[in-house]
């Protein structure tokens, strides 16, 4: 069930005022998520639906195993009880068919011709983001950051609650989990935040993402024959695409969490502004990235051990970043490139300390010469994110280099009808470093601003249904 579809409206229309009527029973609340969470879920393929219990139920006893057990060994069994089966479901399902093809193509370039066994099974939709989420409970069990709830439907609901179900944002037990125990009660003003950000993710998906999506596809899609001029414009719309989708889907989910009571982290905040590849994330996909940084980057010794080490250490959890996001070369490689982009940051950053400027105005411009660079690098990092393969990526950026136009308006002028509207508001946002400014204005400017939006939805959505982006991991 997508959030830009009229069977989500109706949904949500219809549970909204059943569970706020059942405000006074929270149990009942935590029953009646449960069971919509699952249904959610089931709407795309009810055959996974038991993957979602397995793992629920799996890390829900091992929370408990680990917080019975007082010896260490025990408890480090525990959570490698977890995590193998966590990591080897995902494994299963996401990544034998990639690593079956990789090793009968590396064996036939040596020379033995090996037929592999494949799968060829579908991808669980949203598996990457509830075993992440479900095995950091037992994680966080284990570093005794969280004590393990014994009720099962707070749990089930912890892990299957719908709004970040299926493309995060990867929330944190100690964050979630205390939310779903609690007791909720409707506030008025946090149903008009929820509102409005509901409104604002459905004007980026229908309107930015989904129009630029239309630009992508066919230039992508015909990537031989482009000129540079056109190879650039399809991975300037991507970008802007991208951004869009999964930025919207999560302030839908969020703005949806906050009708129903609930608080979500922020998961974007304004990516394409940062002045590095350091700082971009911290602005991108925030969840995951603070995920990777304490469950994996500081168990790797962090930067604890040494400037090698800490730059072995990025590099790890870069390439394992990109691999989450697919089973593909490309996407090993994206994760390579920002693992090296890294890395290069800290090692140029005292230089660009030592040159910053102390004017006002000199080191505002230096500022905004970082971000148009860090974007740039950052495209051409969506470059190989999208490409099919690493001959098409190749191609393209051949095509930017050695062959450079200007695009023609039949694409240009759509790309920046839709872009344009979209950075002034962003550059607003980011100057007045307030991300929730529009609710602040006086009425007669937020009422321009919804009209506005209203009227671009309404005459300029793309109303084809389209699959969110990140669905795929």
């Amino acid at each position: 069930m997508l959030f830009n579809s009229y069977a989500f409206a109706i949904f949500f229309a219809l549970l909204l005022p059943t569970y706020w009527l059942m405000s006074r029973w929270p149990r009942a609340q935590n029953v009646l998520l449960l069971a919509v969470s699952y249904y959610f879920y089931s709407r795309w393929d009810a055959r996974f639906l038991a993957l979602l219990v397995v793992s629920t139920l799996m890390d829900y006893a091992c929370g408990l195993w680990v917080a019975g057990e007082k010896g260490p060994r025990r408890r480090k069994a525990a959570v490698a009880l977890s995590m193998a089966l966590n990591l080897g479901m995902l494994g299963y399902f996401k990544y034998y068919d990639f690593f079956a093809d990789s090793l009968q193509t590396a064996l036939a370039q040596a020379g033995f011709s090996v037929s592999m066994w494949h799968l060829k099974l579908a991808l669980p939709i949203g598996i990457s983001f509830y075993t992440f989420q479900s095995m950091s409970y037992v994680i966080d069990v284990y570093r005794r950051e969280i004590q393990p709830t014994r009720n099962l439907v707070q749990f089930a609901a912890f892990v299957s609650f719908f709004p970040h179900l299926v493309a995060g944002p990867i929330m944190r037990p100690t964050t979630l989990l205390p939310q779903v125990a609690g007791p909720r009660r409707f506030d008025l003003e946090r149903f008009y935040q929820g509102s409005y950000l509901i409104f604002w993710g459905l004007l980026k998906k229908v309107v930015v993402a989904d129009n630029l999506g239309v630009i992508v596809k066919d230039l992508f899609g015909r990537w031989e024959t482009l000129d540079g001029g056109l190879a650039l414009l399809a991975v300037y719309a991507f970008a802007f695409q991208i951004y869009g989708d999964f930025s919207g889907y999560t302030d839908i989910a969020r703005g949806v969490s906050k009708c129903l009571g609930f608080e979500l982290s922020l998961n974007f905040n304004l990516p394409y502004f940062a002045a590095s590849p350091r700082e971009f994330w911290t602005r991108w996909h925030i969840s995951l990235s603070q995920w990777l940084r304490d469950y994996l980057y500081i168990s790797l010794g962090g930067s604890r051990g040494g400037t090698l080490l800490t730059y072995r250490n990025l590099m790890i959890t870069m390439i394992l970043g990109g691999l989450w996001h697919g089973a593909a070369w490309t996407y090993v490689l994206w994760g390579v490139y920002h693992g090296l982009l890294l890395v290069g940051h800290r090692i140029v950053e005292p230089l660009l300390k030592r040159i910053d400027p102390a004017d006002a105005v000199e080191r505002a411009c230096w500022k905004g010469l970082r971000i148009i660079a860090t974007f740039h690098m950052i495209c051409l990092g969506w470059l190989l994110f999208r490409a099919q393969s690493v001959t098409q990526a190749l191609g393209m950026l051949d095509a930017i280099v050695h062959h450079p136009s200007i695009p023609t308006a039949a694409y240009l002028l759509p790309f920046l009808v839709v872009v344009v509207p979209l950075l002034v508001v962003q550059l607003i946002l980011y100057l007045a470093d307030d991300l929730d400014i529009v609710a602040r204005t006086p009425w007669f400017v937020r009422s321009a601003f919804y009209t506005a939006g209203f009227y671009a939805i309404v005459l300029g959505g793309n109303f084809g249904g389209q699959q969110f982006i990140y669905f795929q991991f």
